[in-house]
């Protein structure tokens, strides 16, 4: 069994002396794992670092096996490095693509805005709102997705302020009424309305992260939402 692809490094750990197992997210292949031979030299390590784009050839005698990869560096995306949030963002993508993802099954669109994400981490201004915005995708390609198109109570588009925890539906200020504190907030960011401030981006990660932690998380078992994401949220919280 061989196949060639391109992806983004998740995560990497060492596998006895001198080899290292990495997880990638492929544009054809999904969240895919291999070893890599001599991935502990000091050739190879620096090439394997989370968020690198890839070139990977996997082989395997069967497709079940998990296989070897051949790796070939793209993009090290090591600029984030010199930025404490970006790195953090870069961190919690992956940490939620390794939580989230089944083994070996793709999904293009979300691979492809997983990329533009990481690309823009810390380089253009509205990554934070490119973020929220991947994380309500990632919840929407695993089958949680948020019905944001109109009132869940009045049918209205007009001012959605709101997202039902049981629906997952839009509600309008006005429909809310003495409900609302029940209710998550729905920044317009979340709409794809224009930029957004910090403040705003950590409202709508609250929404995001309530489906993320009480529908996803809870379906997949004991395990709770990567640390990860949990860090970066905090650090945006503070530096807003």
């Amino acid at each position: 069994m061989e196949w060639r692809d391109q992806g983004a490094l998740l995560s990497v750990r060492p596998h006895g002396e001198t080899s290292a197992i990495i997880e990638v997210f492929t544009a054809h292949h999904g969240r895919h794992a291999g070893v890599v031979r001599g991935g502990a030299s000091r050739r190879v390590a620096p090439i394997l670092q989370p968020g690198a784009q890839l070139d990977v050839t996997w082989r395997a005698r069967l497709d079940e096996h998990i296989g070897a990869f051949v790796v070939e560096p793209l993009r090290a995306r090591s600029g984030v490095l010199s930025d404490r949030l970006a790195l953090a963002g870069l961190n919690s993508v992956c940490a939620l693509l390794r939580f989230a993802l089944p083994e070996r099954e793709a999904h293009p669109a979300l691979y492809r805005s997983s990329i533009a994400l990481l690309d823009a981490l810390g380089s253009t201004p509205d990554w934070l709102t490119h973020y929220l915005r991947w994380e309500a995708m990632l919840l929407e390609e695993l089958g949680y997705g948020l019905d944001l198109s109109s009132c869940a109570v009045t049918g209205s588009r007009e001012d959605l302020a709101y997202v039902s925890p049981r629906s997952g539906r839009a509600v309008g200020r006005d429909a809310a009424g003495q409900w609302a504190d029940r209710l998550l907030p729905l920044p317009p960011c979340l709409l794809g309305q224009g930029a957004a401030t910090t403040e705003e981006v950590v409202a709508g990660l609250g929404t995001t992260g309530w489906f993320l932690e009480h529908r996803l998380a809870s379906d997949l078992g004991t395990r709770p939402l990567p640390e990860a994401r949990h860090r970066f949220v905090a650090l945006l919280a503070r530096q807003g």
